[in-house]
């Protein structure tokens, strides 16, 4: 009977691993941006062609459509836009959408009447986007400048049409969408050419709300934007020293080997925190934005300064394999014999038992793997799950002592 359950768990994560959960969650968000605005495109394809084709006023448009429905109409689309920041995993996509669907949930369950539907919805997708924060861990230039693109076209949307609204409340009159897009990018920017007054209390506190809006967008913008280039460099400058703090619940590669490269790869494919450190003067082929320190793998200072303290394993991944048995002691020695998992790779067969006797939490070697594999296949002896992974991961004798 457990035999049943093994080929369905490798399909289930072959499914999974279809369908990550970024792109899951960003078609979510969409779809939630889509079905907020929808009372709008609905009243939109409710009036003939002609219909729209017959109005010269752009009161009057905002009239049948209603001012209220502009708001709607931005956050829409702009948690549609956002939603291609989520399949990037950048964070600042993550948090945008975050505020966007509260406004949205906050909007449909106290604003509209039998729309409670779509504030669960909005209510469950916003549990899942905090569940699932590891997963938008990067801080994108491109994202950046999504959120920036965004944020601009959605005040000038706001600034436009309520200009338009209230245009009789300015002196002179706002009447035409020309000088509605003038008035509201010289308000954003904060230039003020005192042209065009608002002489209203109205039209005073929807001025001040757009020149605050600006400032912040603005602002915000550059951030997002500048921020990935300065922290990368930052980063690479201090070379690692300001993260130390920031590590934990991650995994620390020892080594800059095929293997080693191919294990970050799969670590960080599945979303895990990763950091790696590589002796000074080693050849290395990570990318560019790996957390990455320079030093002696061996060092119990080096390890500490890679959160080992606070680390779920340590992979001993070097081509030597004096070097991987001193790594797993320096591991064992900066967190106790119950502290931090290690695994060591075994290059040679002979070191086996040698690379045994320090005891790490997991022993791999390619060699005795590949030969008992391909024995297996010449002599037809079945394969499953449970011995595959007992020939990859000899687990050490616990009570192993050197003789």
């Amino acid at each position: 009977m457990p035999t049943l359950h093994v080929p369905f768990a490798h399909r289930l994560r072959k499914v999974l691993a279809l369908f990550p959960p970024n792109w899951c969650l960003a078609i979510l968000v969409a779809l939630d941006g889509y079905a907020f605005m929808h009372p709008v495109l609905r009243e939109v394809r409710a009036r003939e062609y002609d219909f729209w084709l017959a109005i010269d006023n752009w009161q009057e448009v905002m009239r049948v459509v209603g001012l209220l429905e502009i708001p709607r109409l931005v956050l829409g689309v702009g948690l549609q836009v956002i939603a291609l920041g989520l399949i990037l995993k950048a964070r600042i996509a993550w948090a945008f959408s975050l505020v966007l669907l509260i406004g949205i949930g906050t909007f449909a369950i106290m604003g509209d009447s039998g729309r409670a539907g779509l504030g669960i919805y909005t209510l469950v997708l916003i549990i899942a986007l905090i569940a699932y924060w590891r997963r938008f861990d990067r801080a994108s230039v491109t994202a950046g400048s999504l959120f920036a693109l965004v944020s601009m076209l959605s005040l000038l949307i706001y600034a436009v049409f309520g200009t338009l609204y209230l245009g009789d409340e300015f002196n002179p009159p706002i009447t035409d969408i020309t000088t509605a897009l003038y008035f509201s990018i010289v308000s954003m920017s904060t230039v003020g050419y005192g042209d065009i007054t608002p002489h209203s209390g109205t039209a005073r506190l929807f001025t001040a709300s757009i020149i605050i809006l600006g400032i912040t967008i603005f602002a915000t913008s550059i951030s997002a934007i500048a921020g990935p280039v300065i922290g990368g460099n930052l980063k690479r400058l201090v070379k690692g020293r300001f993260s130390t703090a920031m590590r934990k619940n991650h995994i620390i590669i020892a080594g800059a080997t095929p293997l080693a490269l191919s294990v970050y790869d799969g670590l960080r494919r599945r979303g895990d925190e990763v950091t790696v450190i590589v002796p000074a003067g080693t050849p290395q082929e990570y990318p560019a934005a790996t957390d990455l320190i320079e030093g002696d793998p061996s060092s119990v200072e080096v390890l500490r300064n890679a959160g080992v303290t606070r680390a779920r394993y340590v992979l001993a991944l070097r081509a030597d394999d004096a070097e991987n048995a001193f790594i797993v002691m320096a591991a064992k020695e900066a967190t106790g014999e119950n502290g931090v998992k290690t695994v060591a790779l075994v290059n040679t067969s002979k070191h086996l038992e040698k690379i045994r006797r320090v005891r790490p939490d997991l022993v791999f070697s390619l060699q005795l793997l590949g030969a008992e594999l391909l024995t297996r296949a010449i002599n037809g002896e079945p394969l499953d799950s449970k011995s595959i992974t007992d020939l990859f991961f000899a687990k050490a004798e616990p009570d192993a002592k050197t003789a």
